[in-house]
C-alpha cells in the first residue's frame, strides 16, 4: 500500500527537505581535490544536525554514515573514506534527514575541480542526468503513472547516448526511507500503479556511461558499474499535489 500524506506532513517534509539540501550545498562548496571524502562526511553530518534534523542513513541498520559517497564508476551506496578528492573527479552525494518524524532523501553529481577546463564528455554526461531528472518529474502529476515517470527520464538518458540502470530504483519516502511505489529507470513489465495527490515520491535517475551490468564492491556496501564507466546519480525528493509536483529539496 502507498503511504498517502496529508498536508501538514508535507511541510515537515519541507522543512526536512531544505535542510536536506543544504547539506547537499555545503558538501559540495567543499568538494575540491584534495580534500577527503571523510572530510565531506563530517560537513554533510553537522549541517544536518545544526538544523535540528538526524542523519536518515544513520538509520538504516548497518550502516553508520549520513552519507552515500560514490566517484567515477561508483553508482550508489559507497562509503566514506580517506580517499582524497581529485581534478576530474565524478563525484555522487546522497544524503537524506529524518525531521518530525518524516525523512526527504536526495543526490546529486557534479564535477570536481575547474568546471571551466572539465571535458565535455563529462559535462555531457552529468548534463544529462539533471535534465532526465526535471523530464521525469514534470510527470509526476495526480492521474499520470508511475511508469511515465520512468519513461521520461529513459527518453533523456538514453537519448543523450547513455544506459538507464534496470537493478537500482527510485522510491517513496515518508515515515519510513524507503516505501512504495518502486520507481524505475526505464520501462519494464511490474507494478504501474496511478499517480495521486498526496505522495512523495523520491524520483531517482540513474544511469551508466556504459553497460548497465553492476557489481558489489569488496566492502560489501558499494555498487559500481562493472565496465568502469562513469556512473550518474540524480534524485529529488517531490510532493504529488493536486497543483502538480513539488520539490522538497530543491537545490536551487
Amino acid at each position: 500500500m502507498i503511504p498517502i500524506k496529508n498536508q501538514a506532513e508535507i511541510e515537515l517534509m519541507r522543512e526536512g527537505g531544505r535542510i536536506t539540501a543544504a547539506a547537499l550545498q555545503r558538501t559540495f562548496a567543499a568538494a575540491r581535490p584534495g580534500v577527503s571524502l571523510l572530510e565531506l562526511e563530517k560537513i554533510a553530518r553537522e549541517t544536518i544536525v545544526a538544523a535540528g534534523g538526524e542523519p536518515a542513513f544513520e538509520r538504516v541498520k548497518g550502516y553508520r554514515f549520513t552519507t552515500c559517497l560514490n566517484l567515477n564508476e561508483g553508482m550508489v551506496h559507497g562509503i566514506p573514506s580517506e580517499r582524497e578528492l581529485v581534478e576530474g573527479d565524478l563525484l555522487s552525494v546522497d544524503l537524506g534527514t529524518f525531521y518530525g518524524g518524516l525523512n526527504t532523501d536526495a543526490s546529486w553529481t557534479v564535477y570536481v575541480g575547474d568546471r571551466q577546463k572539465a571535458p565535455p564528455a563529462k559535462l555531457n554526461f552529468l548534463r544529462a542526468g539533471e535534465e532526465a531528472l526535471g523530464a521525469a518529474i514534470a510527470e509526476a502529476w495526480p492521474g499520470r503513472k508511475i511508469l511515465d515517470i520512468s519513461a521520461a527520464m529513459q527518453r533523456v538518458v538514453e537519448g543523450a547516448g547513455y544506459t538507464p540502470v534496470d537493478t537500482l530504483v527510485g522510491h517513496g519516502v515518508g515515515k519510513e526511507l524507503h516505501e512504495d511505489p518502486q520507481i524505475p529507470c526505464l520501462v519494464m513489465r511490474g507494478p504501474n500503479p496511478e499517480i495521486t495527490t498526496g505522495m512523495a515520491l523520491a524520483i531517482e535517475v540513474i544511469y551508466t556511461g556504459g553497460s548497465r551490468e553492476l557489481k558489489t564492491a569488496a566492502d560489501g556496501w558499494t555498487i559500481e558499474t562493472a565496465d568502469k564507466s562513469w556512473g550518474g546519480l540524480f534524485e529529488y525528493t517531490v510532493a504529488v499535489t493536486d497543483e502538480g509536483p513539488i520539490i522538497l529539496t530543491d537545490l536551487e
